[in-house]
């Protein structure tokens, strides 16, 4: 296999989009300057104003549609201290830690929130409720286009001498609901909502919903993607969208509900204390939240005309400098061409491959698709399988010759998901976010399973 450890350490940052030369100074201050007066952020996968085919535009019309304008609130930062125990919070694809006092207090007190994420930060909220993510069934018993990834879930339910039991309110009217590379949930008591009937595995549940100290109500699902403007188009991804917009602000048992349905989606703001309590740390979160929803508003209204001036001229003088800086310089001699040692990344072979993935200008994602390619070719060659073997084959081998325990063999799965979902996004012209401890932890966990199957067929030697 190949020895990948220099390029894993070898990596400083992201270095900006793949392939792109290094920039002088003075061309990125005036691009931050341009950037600060007259930027916008780009839309992303699951925003309710995106109306492309990924994002969840299709789902606010629903929602406004059945509750009206008034009591549809899609904000930016997500102000518990707003909250009333009459509202429900929907929450799709979080990328940021979710504040669990806050979540928490919220559902005691009655309120009612929602859950929808796959590979998002989603699930450490959810593991303070003993809710855990586990991979998705590698067999369907049905798929769309015969793709795993495109399983089929059906409503929970059970069968008492020829009627039907236990279907939950959300999926009243759901036949079938079609996912997009989904997740499955383990949870010892909360009530299964869908799940995925699976081929010589066992059924996966793809959402639960329970109640939280006797009054709030949570609902966590494994597929953020089902209610996106493309999936939409399914009945059953639409009629699951209204069952839920339904529960999340219908009337309880305790009382009258009738309050506003709040969602946010992917890399929101979070501020505030439910029920107005503060505490010292409280203090010190919203003070540092609110400098950045300072920073957030000065990039999408502009700096003042007067800052933006002064850092003009700042930037020309330092420009200026630069200029003589750089004119002023002597001329060091060159070496000639032919006498020049050939740098790394321009050789071949494996000192080249990793001087190039170890290069500050890489993209991190091109090395997880190394690893990738790495773990592949280590297991068919230790399975004794075609090399073109790739993802889930790999997978089901593995788990038939029982070389794993059941937590490495997750823990294998998750991380070939992680790898799959990122080739995937770079294939879309999507480069995903990639931390170099990330990076690190597949590199060593992928030795450790390699490790763990040679240990396995050793012993049956």
């Amino acid at each position: 296999m190949r020895d990948l450890e220099p390029a894993v350490r070898g990596i400083r940052h992201e270095g900006g989009a793949l392939g792109f030369a290094p920039v002088r100074p003075v061309v990125v201050a005036l691009l931050l300057v341009a950037l600060l007066a007259l930027g916008r952020p780009a839309l992303a996968a699951f925003e309710v104003n995106e109306r492309g085919w990924e994002g969840t535009s299709e789902l606010l019309e629903l929602a406004r549609a059945k509750l009206g304008r008034e009591r549809v609130q899609i904000v930016a930062t997500l102000d518990y201290e707003a909250l009333a125990p009459a509202d429900g919070l929907l929450i799709l694809h979080p990328e940021v830690d979710l504040e669990y006092e806050e979540v928490s207090a919220f559902l005691r007190a009655g309120g009612r929130v929602a859950v929808l994420d796959d590979y998002g930060t989603g699930d450490r909220l959810l593991a303070r409720f003993k809710i855990h993510r586990v991979r998705a069934p590698l067999r369907p018993a049905e798929s769309l286009r015969d793709s795993p990834e495109l399983a089929i879930a059906l409503p929970a339910v059970q069968r008492v001498a020829g009627h039907e039991q236990g279907r939950h309110p959300i999926v009243a009217d759901v036949q079938k609901l079609v996912t997009n590379h989904p997740t499955a949930l383990s949870h010892p008591n909360l009530t299964p909502v869908l799940e995925i009937p699976a081929l010589g595995e066992p059924n996966a549940t793809l959402a639960v919903t329970g109640i939280i100290v006797k009054r709030g109500r949570l609902f966590a699902m494994g597929d953020a993607s089902a209610v996106i403007n493309l999936m939409l188009r399914y009945p059953g991804n639409r009629a699951f969208a209204t069952g839920l917009i339904d529960y999340l602000v219908e009337d309880d048992l305790w009382g009258r509900r009738g309050g506003k349905l709040y969602v946010v989606t992917n890399r929101f703001r979070q501020r505030g204390h439910f029920g107005g309590e503060t505490t010292l740390a409280g203090e010190v979160r919203a003070q540092l939240e609110g400098i950045a929803e300072t920073l957030g508003d000065v990039h999408n209204g502009g700096l003042p005309e007067s800052l933006v001036t002064l850092l003009a001229v700042l930037t020309a003088l330092g420009a200026m400098a630069w200029v003589g800086v750089v004119a002023a310089r002597p001329y060091r001699r060159s070496t000639p061409r032919y006498a020049a040692q050939t740098p790394l990344v321009a050789q071949g072979g494996a000192a080249g491959r990793a001087a190039v993935l170890a290069a500050g200008t890489t993209h991190r994602a091109l090395v997880v698709l190394e690893l990738k390619s790495a773990l592949e070719e280590g297991l068919c060659e230790r399975l004794r399988l075609p090399p073109t073997t790739r993802g889930r084959l790999l997978l089901a081998e593995v788990e038939r010759r029982k070389l794993l325990g059941r937590a490495s063999f997750e823990k294998l799965a998750r991380m070939m998901a992680d790898m799959g979902s990122a080739e995937d996004r770079i294939a879309a012209s999507q480069a995903p976010r990639v931390s170099v401890a990330e990076v690190q932890r597949m590199h060593r966990d992928m030795l450790e399973a390699l490790a763990d199957i040679d240990r396995a067929l050793e012993t049956r030697r």
